[in-house]
């Protein structure tokens, strides 16, 4: 039932997402006015649903109501299709029937007040005018003028009707011209409170070097609306997810996925434009102030290592700071993953000498495309420090300098440790004429080495960079 242009996407569908929980969850009344719904996710929060109804209309002109619809619908989004129909004007309700509602619409208007005697049970009718109801409901009863109280005595207060503009679900309401009888109509409209976000469950196994990876996507709802036995398709694009290197004149170690080579592998999953999209694989309801976790990813011992790395910015000097824990994978269909990433944390556990699985640490992931080779920073190594010095800085002329850079690493194991050591911001026309260890340039502004580090022992890198400005 997608639009047309949903529909026309071509490409084969990759495995569809497993709901958890793809029971449907009763809605307030037991019913719901809702057609058949589809709903598309997208990660900024926003939503695209679809909801086709089948319509008893009269010839001519008539208003017709669509009940629970989003309280948060985007009302210049919404359009009505169908088969000789043509809409006047819609209006959305979205003022809801409440107890606080009522008494502000009838302001102004006489209620009657109940009240029962407590010690007799007796039951006393007096007419009253509401006056306000600003933080308190204030009334005129006859010649006085008095508060209603809230403190639990038994007082009800009887209203005549209904205002006619309050709703007990959201409600869009459509003037429209047809030619009558019984018609489908699809109504599409954009709403924000819908969003996914992806979150991965990662366990290491250090002695076998492999990982099991299991991918969730965790639903959520606060448009004010239940939307029941949904087709849910969800969209992944590459949003900022907060990761990478960064460039700064102070060591930066924080916990962050890093792609540290981008994959060019491609497979099946069905796109949009430059977005991939997960269909759920059974319709599910998503309730009103509801969380729902879907797998999508379940891979078991993919290749993958531990390392730990160092990342100092230019001209960075500090006094013995941690190196960076961090678990090197690929995502490649042959030695990895064999998927792409949606944005999101990956959380990684590592079994103890019990066997039970212990938290290490987490990460915020980007999008990352089949094939890429990744770095996931879980913490800080305890026992394993980095110090860099600036050791001399030589000005050679007005665009061009020598620095002298030292780095200093101790390891407190009783086991050698490899750092990769990286150092940033090699900007311009930068050349390493000298250094004690031969490097890598990885990049325009970044050159690693790979420093070993004897068990309870120490070990030293020198570089001297000449820079042109």
């Amino acid at each position: 039932m997608r639009a047309a242009w949903l529909l026309a996407l071509g490409g084969a569908m990759a495995a569809p997402i497993l709901a958890q929980d793809a029971t449907t969850v009763a809605v307030p009344g037991g019913e719901t006015a809702q057609g058949d719904v589809a709903v598309t996710i997208y990660q900024n929060g926003q939503s695209l649903v679809q909801d086709t109804r089948r319509l008893n209309m009269p010839a001519g002109r008539s208003k017709q109501e669509f009940p629970d619809v989003s309280a948060q619908i985007r009302a210049e989004t919404v359009t009505l299709t169908g088969p000789g129909i043509g809409i006047v004007e819609q209006n959305f309700d979205y003022d809801l029937l409440t107890p606080a509602k009522l008494m502000e619409k009838a302001v102004g208007q006489t209620v009657t007040l109940i009240r029962t005697n407590p010690a007799t049970g007796a039951e006393v009718r007096v007419a009253a005018k509401v006056l306000a109801a600003n933080g308190g409901v204030v009334l005129q009863i006859g010649n006085t003028i008095e508060v209603l109280r809230d403190d639990g005595l038994p007082v009800r207060v009887i209203f005549d009707k209904v205002p006619p503009n309050l709703r007990a679900r959201p409600t869009l309401s459509v003037t429209l011209e047809s030619k009558g009888g019984v018609t489908p109509t699809t109504l599409t409209y954009l709403t924000p409170g819908l969003g996914w976000t992806s979150d991965y469950v990662t366990l290491f196994d250090d002695a076998k070097q492999t990982i099991d990876v299991q991918g969730w996507v965790t639903l959520t709802n606060n448009t004010g609306t239940d939307y029941t036995k949904a087709d849910v398709l969800l969209v992944a694009g590459n949003t900022n997810g907060g990761g990478g290197r960064r460039n700064m004149t102070t060591p930066w170690n924080g916990s962050t996925g890093t792609i540290d080579e981008a994959g060019t592998e491609s497979n099946d999953r069905e796109r949009l434009g430059d977005y991939y999209l997960y269909p759920l694989a059974e319709r599910t309801t998503i309730a009103n102030a509801q969380q729902k976790q879907v797998s999508f990813l379940d891979v078991k011992a993919a290749p993958a290592r531990k390392a730990y790395e160092f990342n100092n910015g230019w001209l960075a000097t500090n006094e013995a700071a941690s190196a960076s824990s961090v678990l090197k994978f690929s995502t490649s269909r042959a030695g990895g993953l064999g998927d792409q990433l949606p944005a999101g944390t990956m959380r990684v556990y590592m079994r103890d000498k019990r066997g039970d699985p212990q938290f290490i640490g987490e990460s915020r992931i980007e999008a990352t495309p089949m094939g890429s080779a990744m770095s996931i920073r879980t913490g800080e190594a305890f026992d394993l420090k980095v110090k860099t010095i600036v050791e001399e800085r030589t000005r050679i002329n007005s665009s061009r300098w020598k620095t002298k850079m030292r780095y200093e690493f101790t390891n407190a194991r009783n086991e050698a440790i490899t750092v990769d050591l990286g150092q940033s911001g090699l900007w311009g026309d930068v050349r390493i004429p000298e250094q004690s260890q031969e490097g890598k340039r990885v990049s325009a502004d970044r050159v690693e080495w790979s420093v070993a580090v004897p068990a309870n022992g120490k070990a030293t890198l020198t570089a001297t960079f000449d820079s042109r400005y």
